[in-house]
């Protein structure tokens, strides 16, 4: 179990701090800090640039953490916090299925983040190394993290969106890739 463990932990947290760094540096063809303010600004967050950083910090230091199996609750956390709120401000809306933008994959990490919560992040761990092991894991650790993440998702997404503005950002959105869409009348 242990070895499984650490495959889980190091493949899903690993990919978690690339896709972090690609908000947080630019690295894999991301946005870097620059782009993900964008993004968050076209989502009608009020502090997109303070969301950009929060977004790729806890993608990037919630995956490594939870690849290293440190700190694993505040690891799943982080990690869960980002999915639900892109839940909330893109996915929901689009069903179900990741292919038609849906939530599907952020459900996944979630699952596998609150997972690895309840059992623990295993013998092969920094946590295990430490002795917080048996201390930071099991179904009331998994139950209060996702219940923090529900609320921190909650009031991220009430308190920390310009809902009014919304509307006028999605027009925004749609009249853009309308003009880059249209074809050149140049020869």
């Amino acid at each position: 179990m242990s070895f499984g463990l650490l495959l889980l932990r190091a493949v899903f947290g690993l990919t978690m701090a690339v896709h972090g760094s690609q908000k947080l540096f630019g690295f894999f063809g991301g946005g870097g800090t620059a782009g993900t303010r964008k993004f968050f600004a076209s989502l009608g967050f009020r502090a997109p640039l303070v969301m950009a950083l929060t977004a790729g910090l806890a993608e990037f230091g919630g995956g490594l953490l939870f690849a290293f199996g440190l700190a694993t609750p505040i690891a799943s956390l982080s990690l869960a916090v980002v999915m639900l709120n892109a839940v909330g401000s893109v996915h929901w809306k689009k069903g179900f299925i990741n292919s038609a933008g849906g939530y599907e994959y952020n459900l996944a990490i979630l699952g596998a983040a609150l997972a690895v919560t309840s059992t623990g992040p295993g013998r092969f761990s920094l946590d295990h190394a430490i002795g917080w092991a048996g201390m930071l894991s099991g179904p009331y650790w998994m139950l209060g993290t996702l219940a923090l993440a529900f609320l921190i998702g909650f009031v991220t997404l009430t308190l920390g969106r310009d809902r009014k503005n919304e509307g006028d950002q999605a027009r925004t959105r749609v009249a853009s890739a309308k003009s880059r869409e249209a074809p050149s009348t140049s020869g």
